[in-house]
């Protein structure tokens, strides 16, 4: 493996054959959901009685998480284009060192705007670390396997996100709510930091030498179908016109990915509230929410390579139909069985549309600006975050109810995915191949 050896042949993609690095890059994530899932189940149920938010003000409620969407979906957009540039492990690490602050910040917070420069540092954190062990497995493994390594991927990280609300859930009542989270804050991100320095590989390799096989045509399989009005080298301008409207299928996937994030916000902010105020304790509200959570993230084990046998498109639709019932199914009976089986729907529904949107996105991505193209995606899809928290926030301050922030989510999802069905198209290279006098620009 001499480096003086440039046909770039060395490089051999597969999980098999990549398996030390592939566990390695799941190991991130799963760190990554840790230190996201550190924020989601304590946070927002005593937003009240430790941060000082008053009963009622669902804007200033949402705050932190329409901060934390706009910051990690512009940073996403950024971690695409950076690590085209520097390499992901290093923009996986500067993730990481943007996440030191936090547990220090929940610690010491004296009001809840600290909470919100906390979920800003958070957000540059899941940007940047969660979009690099993304680009990285795509970089390693081979196209027929993009929607299990997608599905494992996402299965890591939100198994991770359910672990820590149901976690710290029980460490904010042994040792109280700023204390548990401070402890556990830091050491994931100690441990983080310490892993991804020793542990893990540059991957841009992968990526320059599948594009090399794509230029000399010596690529084997079938050929997705790429759009073919891309240059080999495309400006980010270039890039976010084509993934926001220039391509009907992109801009299908990328308005699908704004719109199913509306659940997950939903999911942190009024979930915890909305259970609080039925008078549950945070130990049953962290497993109601740690459902929710371990079936999204259980199932992507098993929805992410369904897709590479069946195709991505059917899965997306359907995902998004499922994940909007569940939520409204949330506020049709009563009691934490009836909650926790409406938490198991919406988490089926994410697992079937959730890593397929983004397999389906680098299906019909060229190697040279795939990571740019899941960038931007994400991008669209975190700023979700955003657009969601303030949307349903403005609902359920204008009804007064927490309840009609839910019906304006389960609405939002189910025309979503009509959409979807009116503009994508199947991408699996294998289902729905480009034409043989190659569509591809390669």
């Amino acid at each position: 493996m001499s480096p003086s050896n440039s046909s770039h042949e060395h490089y051999t993609h597969g999980i098999r054959e990549n398996l030390h690095q592939f566990s390695h890059q799941l190991g991130q994530v799963f760190l990554v959901g840790l230190t996201i899932g550190m924020m989601r189940t304590v946070v927002p149920a005593l937003a009240e009685s430790e941060f000082g938010v008053a009963e009622g003000s669902f804007m200033m409620l949402t705050a932190f998480v329409v901060a934390f969407g706009f910051v990690k979906g512009t940073l996403n957009f950024v971690a695409g284009r950076l690590a085209e540039r520097i390499g992901r492990k290093n923009v996986l690490l500067l993730g990481w060192l943007s996440a030191i602050p936090i547990p220090f910040m929940v610690l010491y917070a004296p009001s809840w705007s600290w909470i919100v420069v906390a979920t800003v540092l958070l957000g540059i954190n899941q940007g940047l670390c969660w979009s690099m062990t993304q680009t990285a497995k795509m970089d390693i493994t081979r196209a027929d396997e993009r929607g299990f390594t997608m599905g494992m991927n996402e299965f890591s990280g939100y198994v991770g996100v359910a672990v820590a609300g149901i976690v710290t859930g029980y460490l904010a009542i042994g040792l109280g709510p700023r204390l548990g989270l401070f402890v556990f804050g830091v050491a994931v991100i100690a441990l983080a930091i310490l892993l991804a320095l020793t542990s893990i590989r540059e991957t841009h390799g992968w990526a320059k030498a599948e594009s090399a096989r794509h230029a000399s045509g010596t690529l084997a399989g079938p050929k997705a179908r790429i759009p073919n009005h891309v240059s080999d080298n495309p400006t980010t301008g270039e890039m976010f016109a084509l993934m926001s409207w220039g391509d009907k299928r992109m801009a299908a996937f990328s308005q699908a990915g704004l719109v199913e994030k509306f659940v997950d916000a939903l999911v942190w902010v009024f979930y915890p509230v909305f259970l609080y105020q039925q008078g549950l304790g945070l130990g049953p509200i962290g497993w109601v929410v740690g459902v929710y959570g371990f079936v999204w993230g259980g199932s992507q084990f098993v929805t992410g390579r369904l897709s590479d046998h069946i195709g991505r498109l059917k899965l997306i639709i359907w995902g998004m139909w499922v994940c909007g019932g569940g939520v409204a199914l949330m506020l049709l009976g009563t009691g934490v069985i009836w909650w926790s089986f409406s938490a198991a729907v919406t988490g089926l529904g994410m697992a079937l549309l959730y890593p397929n949107l983004s397999a389906a996105v680098a299906d019909i991505s060229h190697p040279n600006w795939r990571s740019s193209a899941i960038g931007i995606y994400r991008f669209w899809r975190d700023l979700g975050y955003g657009i969601g928290a303030l949307g349903f926030g403005l609902v359920a301050h204008l009804s007064g109810a927490v309840t009609g922030g839910f019906w304006f989510v389960a609405i939002a999802m189910f025309l979503s995915g009509a959409l979807v069905m009116l503009w994508g198209e199947e991408t699996h290279p294998r289902l729905n191949p480009a034409p043989h006098h190659d569509e591809t620009n390669s």
